[in-house]
């Protein structure tokens, strides 16, 4: 790192100035590479400032030494909370080197540490621009890229049917005399851009995010919009007039609504945007000019549901299973996920998932007729206030079909006016998912015709909240309407003496004493139902340990040898006072894992767990206590050690691990970030003879035509816009690799068989290769438009775990090509993949 050698270059000059500067120039180059040298950073960066400030032409000859320093003070100044100063120093270098990735990436991995995402995908944005081939800035813009703009954007957008319902209406609006428009969380500003072209005199736009609000700037400019639409960087709760905007608006439009209808906050800001920004409503009745009187696009909702019967939303929502791998799970633990809403709960936590129903694995089975929920008029001010005070409505649905109850779905029809509407239903080819409420403590889920669904439904906390859900059987109770296919003709649970009298029917105790409740994410829900998983690693555990067991046996053989020499030498004839070492098996897995508990069976073994939440420690701890096991046999790493990257040390200093179990592979179908660095420590820290799990993992990846990846990973042309040039400026955002995705239900024609495309070896690293290619042969013509990829996770040769099998907790996650390649069959594909640090791409030769 040293730079003695630079000379600072005399200017053509010359005179006793420019010598002083150059003598303080050097100096302070002397003193840089002293504070260097002493660790002193912060010193060190200041003398670097000071040199590139008198002598910028040296720049180039200090850039590395210079990013280098200010790379470790800034590590010193956010290890003693100095964000300022940190922030102020980037800033400073920025100025100096404004075209240096490097120090863009850098900037940006700092401030979203910080929780600025928003300015990090700037810095990130920046750095790959001047940099295309910067693997690591890469890395984290698409780390962002999903959070800033996500990919419900991109598949909206491509919605030509939604696009063109919107655009109706809002014309509509506009010729019947709606002029002044603003457009509540605009996104790309596509229906302000649509008001303008119906010819509104004045829009006004307004958005919250900062990455969206710039995106919409761009995007009104490059179609010449910018005169006529005034975008707000803000929430709509924050406008005034005559502030923000001169005058109230004669028209709202918006489409900040969920899967669920109101979790974007819709009724919360139409509340005040009645009392504040629009104009009055219309009285019924009245022909006067629109242009008087205020109103919102869309006009009204009605909600929609219907009961299902679904094994995917089952086992990522119920732990279906007693015994997982010869642990018996106690009656009385209980595990939910965080969709489940109790009554009594104080937290907003949002209280269903959602799912593309129509997309599912395995499908689902419809057990009731659709019903109505719920109908909303965001025309009316009062219906609005008296959401969120209004009781819960009490809904009692027949089941027309026998099966398992899984959940309540829900969708919607958005009514944008009395002629245009928009359908989110299971049924409708479109954008929309579905809000998904997953049922959950039921003493019984099997129903049959002649059971009811009852539930409680309201509108709290800006959710849509269906709670209480129970089945009763009413056969005997009261007459039910047989035709139930009409939204009039529910069933309103409205006797309270039928009701009272079913429900004393239900079984309500809890046997078993005292109860525990766990919340787990779904993800962790189906790693506990997934039974090959937990099978697959009792053997590989019990093989190893029996492998390391001779050894131990030889170390009980000599303590008794050595006992029985004490004992003949003294006359006593004691049992052995040395019991042996026991196995240490340490289990890092991400999240909730009951690895430890399943080890602790297989004999001497000391098992500990990295389970950082006190909830997920309890329930181990419940567990294990209802397994029989004593209670020092399971530990909790993290009780051990105050700094949580020293997790992979081993328990006592003359101690080694006999298994380390690491998390490989995200349950989004990724690659865990730092597992290679983990895996590096892991076999630093094993007994001879110990092993990491998995040993191994290989990646498998096949080439597909799929248009429905194509479509959520980029805006296609301008024909879905209808006319607007936004496809340039959102797709800047587009990421290669779509995450989360179900290979099984994926809308794809496979173009050739899987083939292996890398091989990751924890336990011996020197069979990894950076990079390799491999060759596809194409075995169907078509256009190949993405690579979907996953992994089989070798425990031993002889054990592994498929990521693409149903039982996986696992997704599959796909890299899609920004240009579709034509092949033919009999052709072969040319794949290069690239490993860097625990990042794999893969491009087409």
């Amino acid at each position: 790192m040293s730079n003695s050698r630079l000379r600072p270059r005399r200017g053509a000059g010359g005179g006793s100035g420019a010598a002083g500067r150059d003598q303080l120039v050097s100096r302070s180059l002397q003193s840089a590479e002293h504070c260097l040298g002493a660790q002193d950073f912060g010193t060190a960066y200041a003398h670097y400032l000071l040199v590139l400030s008198l002598a910028p032409e040296l720049k180039e000859d200090v850039k590395e030494t210079f990013q280098y320093t200010l790379f470790r003070w800034a590590e010193e100044l956010d290890a003693l909370n100095r964000i300022q100063d940190l922030l102020g120093c980037y800033e400073q270098a920025l100025e100096l080197f404004p075209d240096d990735e490097v120090i863009c990436n850098s900037m940006g991995e700092h401030l979203f540490r910080m929780g600025f995402r928003d300015e990090a995908a700037g810095y990130f944005h920046k750095a790959v621009k001047l940099n295309p081939d910067f693997s690591d800035a890469k890395e984290n813009f698409y780390r962002v890229a999903n959070w800033l703009v996500e990919r419900w954007h991109f598949i909206m957008l491509n919605d030509r049917k939604r696009n063109m319902i919107y655009n109706a209406a809002i014309q509509k609006a506009v010729c019947l005399g709606s002029k002044s428009v603003l457009d509540i969380g605009a996104g790309t500003g596509i229906l302000s851009m649509f008001a303008k072209k119906a010819g509104a005199q004045s829009v006004y736009a307004c958005e919250l995010s900062k990455t969206m609000y710039e995106l919409a700037c761009d995007v009104v400019a490059a179609n010449k919009m910018e005169a006529g639409i005034k975008l707000l960087h803000m929430k709509s709760l924050d406008i005034e007039i005559p502030k923000h905007i001169p005058e109230r608006v004669s028209l709202v439009v918006t489409e900040t609504v969920d899967a669920g209808l109101f979790g974007e906050g819709i009724v919360e800001s139409l509340i005040h945007a009645w009392e504040n920004l629009l104009l009055q409503p219309k009285i019924k009745g009245e022909n006067s000019n629109c242009e008087k009187y205020g109103k919102v696009i869309p006009a009204s909702a009605v909600i929609f549901g219907m009961a299902v019967e679904c094994a995917e939303i089952r086992r990522h929502h119920r732990v279906g299973i007693k015994d997982i791998a010869g642990i018996h799970l106690p009656t009385n633990m209980k595990f939910q996920s965080p969709a489940y809403s109790s009554v009594d709960t104080e937290e907003t936590v949002e209280p269903y998932t959602t799912e593309k129903m129509s997309r599912v694995p395995g499908g689902y089975l419809a057990l009731t007729e659709c019903f109505e929920i719920m109908k909303v008029d965001f025309n009316n001010l009062q219906e609005l206030k008296s959401l969120a005070t209004k009781k819960p409505d009490k809904l009692g649905v027949p089941f027309i079909k026998e099966g398992v109850l899984d959940a309540i779905v829900v969708w919607f029809v958005l009514q944008l006016d009395d002629e245009h509407s928009l359908s989110t239903s299971p049924s409708e080819e479109t954008c929309w998912e579905q809000a998904v409420y997953p049922v959950q403590e039921l003493t019984d889920y099997n129903v049959k015709p002649g059971h009811h669904v009852t539930m409680e439904v309201s509108c709290q906390d800006c959710y849509l909240r269906i709670q209480s859900i129970s089945v009763l059987n009413l056969e005997h109770k009261m007459e039910v309407s047989k035709s139930c296919t009409k939204n009039k003709d529910l069933l309103a649970l409205g006797n309270e003496a039928e009701l009272c009298s079913a429900l004393a029917n239900l079984q309500t105790s809890k046997p078993g004493g005292v109860e525990q409740t766990c919340v787990l994410e779904s993800t962790e829900i189906a790693l506990l139902n997934n039974i090959p998983y937990h099978e697959g690693f009792k053997m590989a555990m019990r093989k190893v340990l029996s492998s390391l067991a001779p050894e131990k046996l030889c170390q009980v053989m000599d303590t008794r040898c050595q006992d029985n020499e004490m004992n003949s030498e003294t006359g006593q004839n004691n049992t052995i006072q040395g019991a042996p070492e026991p196995f240490y098996v340490l289990d890092v897995s991400e999240g909730f894992s009951i690895l430890p508990i399943i080890a602790g069976t297989l004999g001497q073994v000391k098992p500990y767990s990295s389970v950082e939440k006190d909830q997920h420690r309890i329930a181990l701890d419940f567990i294990s206590e209802a397994n029989h096991f004593a209670k020092e046999t399971l530990e909790f790493w993290l009780k051990h050690v105050e700094d949580e990257s020293a997790v992979l040390q081993r328990p006592k200093l003359d101690k080694l691990w006999s298994i380390i179990i690491l998390d490989v592979i995200e349950p989004s179908g990724l690659i865990q970030q730092e597992i290679m660095e983990k895996a590096a420590i892991s076999r630093c820290l094993l007994q001879p003879g110990g092993k990491i799990f998995p040993q191994y993992v290989l990646m498998f990846g096949m080439l597909v035509e799929s248009q429905t990846l194509v479509e959520e990973n980029a805006v296609q042309g301008t024909e879905r816009t209808l006319g607007l040039n936004i496809a340039p400026f959102i797709n800047q955002f587009q990421v290669p690799i779509h995450v989360f995705l179900d290979l099984s239900s994926l809308s794809c024609v496979p173009l050739s068989k899987p083939v292996e495309l890398l091989r990751l070896d924890l336990m011996t690293p020197y069979l990894n290769t950076s990079n390799r290619e491999v060759k596809i042969h194409i075995c169907k013509s078509g256009q190949v438009t993405a690579i979907p990829f996953w992994y089989h996770m070798y425990l031993d040769d002889e054990i592994w775990l498929d990521t693409s099998s149903e039982a996986s907790h696992c997704k599959q996650a796909a890299v899609v090509l920004e240009h579709p390649i034509q092949v033919e069959v009999g052709e072969e594909l040319v794949l290069s993949i690239e490993h860097h640090k625990s990042n794999v791409s893969i491009t087409v030769k």
